[in-house]
């Protein structure tokens, strides 16, 4: 059969001419190629940040969904996360890092993606809201902070920084933040997480057991803002506020954003977070090892169906090797 086979190919080459025999021979060529695997260090851009999750107490409130079911801020980005980790190409470089009271903190430096996967993911699974040792959640110092720690480190990753931007305490009316200089000029982007609608945060024992939630007495809220000393009973008669509630405060971080020369997108899908990622303020042109067998691969396949062509019907020798082909009657 292999003989047969064989001879076949032969004859319609030489049928064929030359065109076909080039095919072949550099079909050959390519799968011998192929059959080395080699390598090629090439420019690519890819990711190369670091990824700071915000950990904070209303982190915890559930108005996000997942499988269909009510999840925590928190949860849902991690969720999401693992997603657009699985689709970054390999050569992408990501660390993680997490943000509590006022500071971010770096977990683990930026790593290749495909050669520390699993790294990456467990050290993901394990962030949760216990790692925070602070009620406070100062969501402009804290990005400020994190981009001061890409400004220390010598390839100065982007960073991408995700939270629901609930400041507590709240803000003054009169605040008027101000970028250090050394936290300047960093790349990266503010992702927003949560709903639009005030929903309550929960509350947690120091074992990690829910014990309902914060209430109006339980939080520093914003102060009314009076003209003078003069309304003093009107401030101390003002009712309570809603910073017990929490709901993602996307006018202040795309302000935020603005302020310190970051982008800013919402988390929703995976697909759009995984864009998030391979973002131009996110990545950068570095050289990347590139696996060139499937390439070779299918230029020889693409070579060896030219020279074949397209087979309308078998030498009739091969459908019973032996004996006369059958006549049809009509």
């Amino acid at each position: 059969m292999r003989r047969r086979l064989l001879s076949w190919w032969s004859d319609r080459a030489h049928a064929r001419g030359w065109p076909v025999r080039i095919a072949l021979l550099l079909a050959s060529v390519l799968i011998t190629a192929a059959l080395f695997a080699p390598r090629l260090v090439l420019p690519r851009r890819v990711f190369d940040g670091i990824v700071v999750l915000d950990i904070t107490q209303s982190m915890n409130t559930l108005d996000t969904v997942i499988a269909g079911q009510p999840a925590s801020r928190l949860a849902f980005a991690k969720a999401r996360l693992h997603q657009a980790l699985a689709r970054l190409p390999c050569g992408s470089r990501l660390g993680w890092g997490v943000f509590t009271e006022y500071r971010s903190y770096l977990l683990l430096m930026p790593v290749e993606v495909c050669a520390n996967y699993s790294d990456l993911s467990a050290t993901l699974e394990r962030i949760d809201g216990g790692m925070a040792w602070a009620g406070s959640s100062q969501i402009t110092k804290g990005v400020f902070s994190a981009l001061r720690i890409s400004a220390h480190m010598p390839e100065r990753p982007a960073v991408v920084f995700v939270t629901d931007g609930h400041e507590a305490p709240p803000l003054r009316s009169d605040f008027e933040p101000v970028v250090p200089d050394e936290a300047r000029d960093t790349p990266g982007i503010i992702v927003g997480v949560g709903g639009d609608a005030l929903r309550p945060i929960p509350k947690y024992d120091p074992d990690g057991h829910a014990i309902g939630f914060w209430g109006s007495e339980d939080v520093l809220q914003s102060p009314p803002v009076f003209s003078s000393d003069a309304d003093r009973p009107a401030r101390e008669a003002a009712p309570g506020g809603t910073e017990h509630l929490s709901s993602l405060k996307e006018t202040h971080l795309r302000e935020l954003a603005a302020l310190a020369g970051l982008g800013y997108a919402r988390l929703t899908s995976p697909t759009a977070l995984a864009q998030v990622l391979q973002d131009d303020r996110t990545t950068r042109r570095l050289p990347v090892l590139a696996d060139t067998r499937a390439p070779l691969g299918a230029v020889a396949l693409v070579l060896v169906l030219f020279a074949i062509g397209p087979v309308r019907r078998l030498p009739a020798e091969w459908i019973r090797p032996g004996r006369p082909r059958p006549v049809s009657r009509t």
